[in-house]
C-alpha cells in the first residue's frame, strides 16, 4: 500500500546579493514549506513604506482601476521580479495616468460647476420683478433656496394652505416659498425640517437675460465635449497600454511578495538562513538548481524527519504530501476536507476514489444519466465550461458518470428508459445461458423480491470490504508509528477487527450453510470482544506506558464495560449503514420507473417534456443526493476506523496574486 511522500528538511544558507533570486525560484517552484511560520506579523506602516514594490503595485492597481482595464486572472508565477528597467517604465507609466487623472477629474468638475451654474440660473429666468420689491411687501414672507427635489411634494403637503411652494426651473432643486407675515415662523420650521438651504439673493437682482443663458448652455456643452473628449483619450490609453499594465501588475505582485519575505527571514549583515520542508523526490533537483542559480554562493544542508529534533521531541510535525496521478489527484481534497494522516502511514486517497466511484455508481445506475456527467468532467477537464473550483474535480465527474454507466448498462436504464438497452442485455446474457434483460434486475415483480434483498447483501458486502480495509490501515498505521500495542487491542485494533470478521463469518456460516454456532464460537466471540474493549491496559503494556491503569482499576472497569456496549453497537451500525446504498439503488430504480410511467400515459409530445424534465431533475437533485451520502459513509464507516489522529497537511511557499491588492 502506498504511502504518504518522504519529506526532508532543507537549511539554506544564501549572501544577501542572491536572497531575491533565490526567494523568486522557490516562490515559483511552490514546492518548499518554511519549517516555522515567517515572524513579523502585520506590516507597521514604516514597513510597508520600506517595501517599494509594494508601493509600485498598489499605485498600478489603482491605475488600473482608473484605466477600467481587467486585472489579472493567473497567479501570476509566470511574471519574473521586476527589474531597473520595470521600475522605470512603471514610473513613466504611473505619471502619464496621473497626468490624464488630474485632466479627467479637472474637466469633470468644471462640466458640474457649469451644469450647476447653468441650472441655477435657469431656476430664475423668469423673475422679472426686483427681488427687493417682493421682499419688501408688507403682507408677504418670501423664502427662496435649495431643497432635494425628491422631497417638494412633501413638503407642499406638510405646509399645506399656510404658504405657497413654486419650484423654480424644471427640476424641483430649487423652490421660492411665500407666506403671510404672521406665518413666517411656521413655514421657516416647516422648511427646516425639509433641509432648506437659504440662498442669498441680491436685492436688485431681477431674473438672468436671455443672452447669459444662452452663453452659459454653450460653455456647458463645451465642458460636456471635453469630458468627452477625455474620456476617449483615457480608453486609447488603457487599450494602447493595457498588456504593459498587466505585465508590470504580474512583476510587483511577485516583488512585493519577495521583499516581504526577505523581510522576515533571519539574517545576518551578509547572510540569511531559510529552513523548510520538500519531497524527497524534488529535494536533490532543487539543490542542484539552487546551486546554478547562485553559482555556488550557497550552502545547503538536507536532514530526514528523524534527524531533526523538533520533530523527535514531538514539537513538531512532518507536513503531509501525497502524490497521486490525475484520477486520484481528484480525490485528495476529499480527503484533507476530513484531516491530514499521520506523516509516513498509509495514504488512503486511492481507496477514496475507489469506494467513492463504486457506491456513487450502484446508487446512480442510468447509462444516460451517467453519460450526462461523463461528459460533464470531460467539458470541465477541458475547460470548455468553467465552474470555478469544479473544474479541479473533472476526474471526480469523469469516474462517476462512467462508473453510473456502467451499472445502468448492468439494470438496463437509459434516461429511466428500460427498453433501449434489452438488445446489449440480451447478447450479454447469452454467454451465459438463457439471454434476458436487464443483465440484473432491480425492481420486485409481484411477490418476488429476492432481487430486492439480493441488492441488500451487495450492499452489506461492500460495507464489510469497506469496513476490513479502513481496520487494516488502522492497523497497519500503527505498526508504523511504533504503537504495537493499539495495533493489536482496542476496538479498531486487531482484536476489533477479528471480532468483526469472526462474527461476519459466523453469520455466514448460519444464513447460507446452515450451520449452527458452537460453544468454541461463543468462547472466541468472548476472548476477542474483551480483547476490544478492555484493551486499554494491555496497549499501554505493550507500548511501555506506566501506569498500565492509568485511573485506577474502577475507572478501567467502568470505561471497558462503555467500550463493550461501543464495539458491538459500531460494527453494527457501521455494517446497517450500508443498507442506504441498496435502499438508494432501489429508490433510483422507482423513480426511473415513475419517469417513464408518466411519460408513457402523456404521450408526445408532453410525455418528452415529462422525460427531459424528469431527467434533469434526478441528475441534479438526487446526483447531489446521492454524492452527500457516498461522502458521509466515507466520512463515518471509513475514515473513523483510522483516523483517530491526523498530521499537518504540506502547505508549500508558493506566489499568489493580488496580495496585498488595493480594491
Amino acid at each position: 500500500m502506498a504511502r504518504t511522500t518522504e519529506m526532508r528538511l532543507i537549511e539554506l544558507m544564501t549572501l544577501r546579493q542572491d536572497i531575491s533570486k533565490v526567494i523568486e525560484y522557490l516562490g515559483k517552484k511552490g514546492n518548499f514549506q518554511f519549517q516555522t511560520k515567517l515572524q513579523g506579523g502585520d506590516a507597521s506602516p514604516s514597513d510597508a513604506f520600506k517595501n517599494a514594490d509594494k508601493e509600485f503595485f498598489d499605485n498600478l492597481q489603482r491605475a488600473r482601476i482608473f484605466l477600467a482595464v481587467p486585472d489579472r486572472t493567473d497567479d501570476g508565477r509566470s511574471c519574473s521580479a521586476p527589474s531597473d528597467a520595470d521600475r522605470d517604465d512603471a514610473a513613466k507609466l504611473l505619471a502619464a495616468v496621473d497626468d490624464l487623472k488630474h485632466r479627467v477629474t479637472a474637466s469633470i468638475e468644471e462640466a458640474k460647476r457649469v451644469d450647476d451654474a447653468y441650472k441655477e440660473a435657469l431656476a430664475f429666468s423668469n423673475l422679472k420683478a426686483s427681488y427687493s420689491e417682493l421682499e419688501h411687501l408688507s403682507f408677504l414672507s418670501l423664502r427662496i433656496g435649495k431643497i432635494d427635489p425628491t422631497l417638494f411634494e412633501a413638503l407642499k403637503d406638510a405646509v399645506g394652505e399656510r404658504a405657497v411652494v413654486i419650484p423654480l426651473g424644471n427640476d424641483n432643486s430649487r423652490i421660492l416659498a411665500a407666506s403671510s407675515k404672521k406665518g413666517r415662523f411656521v413655514l421657516d420650521t416647516e422648511l427646516k425640517k425639509f433641509n432648506f438651504v437659504n440662498m442669498e439673493i441680491p436685492q436688485d437682482f431681477k431674473g438672468i437675460p436671455d443672452d447669459v443663458l444662452s452663453g452659459l448652455k454653450n460653455e456647458k456643452s463645451v465642458a460636456a465635449e471635453k469630458v468627452t473628449v477625455l474620456e476617449k483619450e483615457r480608453s486609447n490609453f488603457a487599450e494602447t497600454h493595457r498588456e504593459k499594465l498587466l505585465a508590470l501588475l504580474g512583476a510587483f505582485s511577485i516583488g512585493m511578495q519577495i521583499q516581504d519575505v526577505e523581510s522576515k527571514l533571519q539574517s545576518t549583515e551578509l547572510v540569511y538562513r531559510l529552513t523548510g520542508w520538500v519531497s524527497s523526490r524534488d529535494s536533490k533537483a532543487m539543490m542542484k538548481e539552487l546551486d546554478e542559480l547562485t553559482e555556488g554562493r550557497i550552502a545547503i544542508r538536507e536532514y530526514l524527519p528523524s534527524e531533526v529534533p523538533s520533530v523527535i521531541n514531538g514539537k513538531e510535525q512532518v507536513p503531509v504530501e501525497v502524490h497521486h496521478r490525475k484520477f486520484v489527484k481528484g480525490f485528495e481534497r476529499m480527503l484533507f476536507s476530513y484531516g491530514a494522516p499521520v506523516y509516513g502511514t498509509i495514504d488512503p486517497t486511492p481507496f477514496v476514489a475507489l469506494f467513492f466511484t463504486l457506491l456513487f455508481g450502484i446508487m446512480f445506475g442510468d447509462f444516460g444519466q451517467g453519460l450526462v456527467i461523463f461528459l460533464l468532467g470531460i467539458l470541465l477537464e477541458k475547460r470548455i465550461v468553467r465552474i470555478g473550483s469544479y473544474n479541479r474535480s473533472a476526474p471526480v465527474f469523469i469516474a462517476v458518470g462512467a462508473s453510473s454507466m456502467i451499472m445502468g448498462l448492468l439494470t438496463g436504464e437509459f434516461f429511466t428508459n428500460e427498453t433501449l438497452l434489452e438488445p446489449f442485455a440480451y447478447w450479454v446474457t447469452g454467454f451465459f445461458g438463457k439471454p434476458h434483460a436487464p443483465i440484473i434486475k432491480l425492481m420486485p415483480s409481484g411477490t418476488d423480491t429476492s432481487a430486492m434483498f439480493a441488492m441488500f447483501g451487495v450492499a452489506i458486502a461492500v460495507g464489510f470490504l469497506i469496513n476490513t480495509i479502513g481496520l487494516i490501515i488502522n492497523i497497519t498505521n500503527k505498526f508504523i508509528v511504533r504503537k504495537p500495542g493499539r495495533a493489536l487491542f482496542g476496538k479498531t485494533g486487531l482484536a476489533g477487527a477479528c471480532f468483526f470478521w469472526y462474527i461476519v463469518a459466523l453469520v455466514v456460516r448460519v444464513l447460507f450453510f446452515h450451520q449452527a454456532a458452537s460453544r468454541f464460537d461463543f468462547i472466541v466471540i468472548g476472548v476477542l470482544m474483551f480483547f476490544a474493549a478492555f484493551g486499554e491496559p494491555f496497549e499501554r503494556l505493550v507500548d511501555g506506558e506506566r501506569p498500565i491503569a492509568e485511573n485506577g482499576i474502577g475507572a478501567l472497569v467502568i470505561s471497558g464495560v462503555v467500550e463493550l456496549i461501543e464495539v458491538i453497537s459500531t460494527y453494527l451500525s457501521n455494517s446497517v449503514s450500508f443498507l442506504r446504498v441498496g435502499a438508494f439503488a432501489l429508490a433510483h430504480a422507482v423513480l426511473a420507473f415513475v419517469i417513464s410511467m408518466l411519460a408513457d400515459m402523456i404521450g408526445s409530445p408532453g410525455g418528452i417534456i415529462v422525460t427531459v424534465l424528469g431527467n434533469a431533475l434526478v441528475i441534479v437533485l438526487e446526483g447531489m443526493i446521492v454524492a452527500i451520502q457516498v461522502v458521509r459513509l466515507q466520512y463515518y464507516e471509513f475514515f473513523s476506523k483510522f483516523f483517530n489522529e491526523t498530521g499537518v497537511e504540506f502547505s508549500p511557499f508558493c506566489f499568489t496574486y493580488k496580495q496585498g491588492a488595493v480594491q
